[in-house]
């Protein structure tokens, strides 16, 4: 069997199967950017290579999968920090023209280019430490002009990198100041002129949306998400952050493929999650950065069986995080997430969050030929190190 590349003498976690699919003596093969195969040696077939390299015992993983950020903005708010560092929340903030909003100003102010030239340092930072795919979110716009700018941006990013960039529509993001007295019009131009407008240019993946106090109700989620289904689009939530509204129950009902932060996610939203198959993503910098201190309820989605991702979360505000493996050691320190936990999380359960587990987050037969290649001992120390990047190499797409 000819391969363009075989990868020997590795030690796998393929996140196949029922947990991390460790093979102390392994091989990966690639033909056209394909997996041809994953796992032992010894049950490999005869393969004939172009390229062969010698891993020399180290460790292959997936490639890492960031499945929420929101990498494309201008400025920053370094400024709210040292006012939440006073004593100021995060709700006082953006009640007070501050959060979202400010960065809205100074999204709509900066150019296509400028978006771009802004977020290929965080983005870099990302790919350094593994990082094949990542999910990238509109909503610092606002405007239809705006949002697009911002889509056409994201798509941007793949271009000058080899990375997969999965694009949210998340115009319900924050009631931009025009409309500071009408959210249901504001949700009326989201569902009925942006979201259509953006779908037909190609330039969205899924819709997303807040469902907060300060973001947007239920029933304005449930307009946005309807007009999705209506575009044959997928959603995703921003749900039970800062209080319960709900919106993971309403989120599951729609199909989402996740529900995200989920701090005040109480039973019933475990339940109606578990029965749909969303994915919780997990976004332990987010926790951390704003200083949160109810947990998100663990123990009841593991339980539940519910699939657990984590992500950086990176945006100016609230987590300004572009290490996803320091999210993990946060979701292991902070959410007591196991090793598996954590792994999967960046992996397998980070591509079905995205919907692309078909394609990516497991070294299977037939998937993106995605690879981490890693200097560790064992895979816990993706986990345990701290400001530390073992990555030897990264693969996308077979190269």
């Amino acid at each position: 069997m000819h391969c363009d590349t075989q990868w020997t003498n590795a030690r796998l976690a393929t996140m196949a199967g029922g947990g991390l699919g460790l093979v102390e003596d392994g091989t990966v093969a690639a033909l056209e950017g394909r997996i041809l195969y994953a796992g032992p040696t010894v049950d490999a077939p005869p393969l004939t290579a172009d390229k062969t390299i010698d891993c020399e015992g180290r460790w292959i993983t997936p490639g890492l999968i960031d499945c929420h950020t929101h990498l494309i903005y201008a400025g920053d708010r370094a400024h709210e920090f040292e006012l939440r560092l006073a004593g100021a929340s995060y709700e006082e903030i953006a009640r007070a023209s501050g959060g979202i909003v400010s960065t809205v100003h100074a999204t709509r102010s900066a150019s296509e280019d400028q978006l771009v030239s802004q977020a290929l340092p965080r983005l870099d930072a990302l790919l350094a430490e593994g990082v094949t795919t990542i999910e990238v979110k509109s909503g610092y716009g606002l405007t239809i002009d705006d949002e697009m700018k911002m889509l056409k941006a994201a798509g941007r990013l793949a271009e000058g990198r080899t990375v997969r960039v999965v694009r949210s529509f998340l115009g319900a993001h924050a009631l931009p100041p025009e409309f500071a007295d009408d959210a249901d019009a504001y949700i009326t131009l989201v569902s009925e002129v942006m979201m259509p407008k953006l779908a037909e240019a190609g330039l969205v993946d899924a819709v997303d949306a807040f469902c907060e106090g300060i973001g947007f109700s239920p029933a304005q989620t449930e307009r946005v998400f309807a007009a999705a289904a209506a575009l044959g689009l997928p959603v995703k939530l921003h749900a039970e952050q800062l209080s319960n509204l709900h919106g993971a129950e309403l989120a599951a009902r729609c199909g989402a493929l996740s529900a995200d932060h989920l701090e005040h996610l109480d039973e019933a939203g475990v339940a109606a999650m578990a029965k749909a198959g969303t994915v919780a993503t997990l976004l332990p910098g987010a926790f951390y950065f704003v200083r949160e201190t109810k947990l998100p309820p663990i123990e009841a989605l593991r339980a539940a069986g519910v699939p657990i991702a984590i992500a950086t979360d990176c945006n100016p505000g609230t987590s300004p995080l572009t290490s996803l493996l320091l999210a993990m050691n946060m979701a292991a320190t902070l959410f007591r997430l196991t090793v598996e936990e954590c792994l999967l999380g960046v992996t397998r359960n980070a591509a079905r969050a995205l919907g692309l587990l078909q394609e990516i987050g497991t070294l299977e037969a037939g998937k993106a030929c995605d690879l981490a290649i890693w200097d560790i001992g064992r895979p816990a120390e993706l986990v345990y190190r701290m400001g530390f990047n073992p990555l030897h190499a990264r693969v996308w797409s077979g190269l």
